[in-house]
């Protein structure tokens, strides 16, 4: 094929023209190039989202993978922003190349609740075609502009006026104004911003005061830590009612996870516990609550010393610190265990796990079609379960009896079955003991409608946990470890009863003080929600 002869300019300002036209025409294709690359990632991200929403919070690797595609969906939107700005300024050095425009989502109203300022544009005295000034209003049109204004900081001073007494000359003063803190100078909400944003946002206090220093505040992070201290103090009576109620409840989700804990200068790896009442699942009246522990190591004395009283249903993994709680030899009221399903579909999923194995190319090993299987039969069950989340105990376990019992027999069967053809040190063989062997406590969810098929409540308890310690990388001590599972109580909990943790707090330390004991209860977040909140429905966690 010949191809025809380039057509070149002979002149140099053609020359230059021609140049600009194929710069500009070039980056024109690039910036559609980065639109629909961007649009891909946006189709990508909502497709994992649809999946999630479909398969449920339990399905593996989904949370994993969305998270992944929201980073690349936002370098990707904004390489497509700039490409878009670098096409234009080219194309408007060229007449001959039309500017690219990108499509985008329309965006959403702004909130009714959001502040507006309304600025009108001194309207023209006079026409701009004639000049006439015989003008009549045909209607307006409105831009609208999102804006910051910064945090606004105020000191209140009050006044106590003194008074002397004409006859006995004793002085009169009203009394002095109650703060939060004792020797305080910081204010309800501005101490409920500090807690919050150390223990649920997970900013440690030298951020927070170098960003206060940017904004004119000086507060030193002795000052704040000294602050913090005290808020610990002044609600920690909230935190014992807040564990009185976790462990009133008839079933608990309990699981642990690692905090780093700075120690003689070198960090040790503590753990933090939490323990999950939600009766939500099963339609239960009590209101949905978390409390943390610390400890600075995983000995199985922690829990055992948590759950001494508890004599319930405890749904957990199978960590064999557990296992004291469950024996009546060492135990006079023991618990009852209830193993989680996710955890044991995880250790099939990572055998069957098709598309990492397409990532990783020839190295990948064989997908196991055992697991496969198992995956697909635990699968069946989470469709089952999905279906009566939120039904009464009696329904749930109705449901069971007739649809989930059966495929757990089977599944049982078909287990014991498979097992007896593997080797030793085949890798499905692990997974397929891991549940053989505690069996009676995987499948006890079917002759029990209060029980969960998994132990999910207590990991999402744990999220914010795990993915704030990359933030603060340690906790200072054993005793911060202890500050932290306090806070985390009262702002998990409100988060569970959807409460506005930091607007919850401010009312809290407002009051607190001024409350005598008997009237403490009426700060608890459902309570509080009840008296402050009464428009607001109930939150529904899945289970």
């Amino acid at each position: 094929m010949t191809l025809p002869p380039l057509s070149l300019p002979s002149d140099l300002a053609s020359a230059h023209d021609a140049l600009l036209a194929e710069r500009a025409a070039r980056l024109q294709a690039e910036a559609r190039l980065s639109s629909i690359e961007a649009l891909n990632a946006h189709l990508q991200l909502l497709i994992g989202k649809l999946e999630r929403e479909k398969h449920g919070p339990s399905r593996e690797r989904t949370q994993r993978l969305i998270d992944q595609l929201e980073l690349q969906f936002e370098e990707l939107v904004a390489s497509a922003a700039e490409d878009e700005l670098a096409a234009q300024e080219a194309a408007a050095k060229t007449q001959s190349v039309r500017a690219f425009a990108r499509k985008r989502l329309v965006r959403k109203p702004w909130s009714e609740d959001v502040e507006r300022e309304r600025i009108v544009i001194e309207a023209p005295s006079a026409c701009a075609c004639c000049g006439g000034s015989r003008l009549s209003k045909l209607g307006e049109d409105v831009t609208e502009t999102l804006e910051e204004i910064p945090r606004r900081f105020k000191v209140i001073e009050t006044v106590r006026e003194k008074f002397t007494c004409r006859d006995c000359e004793a002085i009169s003063q009203a009394p002095a104004p109650f703060h939060a803190t004792p020797r305080g100078f910081i204010g309800p909400n501005l101490l409920a911003t500090i807690v919050f944003d150390k223990f649920g946002q997970h900013m440690p206090l030298n951020r927070q005061s170098t960003r206060f220093k940017c904004e004119g505040i000086d507060l030193s992070t002795q000052t704040l830590a000294d602050q913090v201290g005290h808020v610990t103090f002044a609600v920690k009576p909230l935190f014992d009612l807040i564990e009185a109620h976790v462990f009133q409840a008839e079933r608990l989700h309990g699981d642990d996870t690692t905090i780093p804990i700075l120690a003689k200068g070198q960090c040790t790896t503590g753990r933090i516990w939490v323990y999950v009442r939600d009766d939500q699942p099963f339609a239960g009246p009590a209101p949905p609550a978390a409390v943390f522990y610390a400890s600075s190591d995983r000995r199985g004395e922690h829990p055992q010393r948590h759950l001494a009283e508890f004599s319930g249903i405890l749904q957990a993994d199978c960590y064999n610190g557990f296992n004291p709680l469950f024996d009546r030899t060492k135990k006079q009221m023991p618990a009852t265990p209830a193993f989680c399903f996710a955890h044991a579909r995880r250790k099939f999923f990572e055998l069957a796990d098709v598309a990492r194995n397409a990532r990783r190319g020839k190295g990948a090993k064989p997908v196991s079609p055992v697991a496969l299987e198992a995956v697909k039969r635990i699968d069946a069950l989470f469709v089952i379960e999905r279906e009566i989340n939120g039904l009464s105990a009696a329904e749930r376990l109705a449901v069971r009896q007739e649809k989930s019992r059966p495929l757990l027999v089977e599944m049982e069967e078909w287990l014991r079955t498979e097992r007896a053809s593997l080797s030793r040190s085949s890798p499905v063989a692990g997974p397929i003991d891991y549940m053989l062997s505690r069996w009676v406590y995987f499948a006890g969810y079917a002759g029990d409608g209060r029980i969960c098929m998994t132990n999910n409540a207590a990991e999402r308890a744990l999220r914010g946990v795990a993915c704030g310690r990359k933030s603060w990388l340690f906790a200072g001590s054993d005793r911060g470890a202890d500050r932290a599972a306090v806070m985390l109580t009262l702002i998990m909990t409100a988060r569970l009863n959807d409460v506005d943790p930091k607007v919850w707090l401010a009312d809290v330390l407002a009051r607190i003080a001024e409350l005598p004991a008997s009237r403490l209860p009426e700060l608890l977040p459902w309570e509080w929600k009840r008296r402050c909140q009464p428009e607001t429905a109930p939150h529904q966690q899945a289970a």
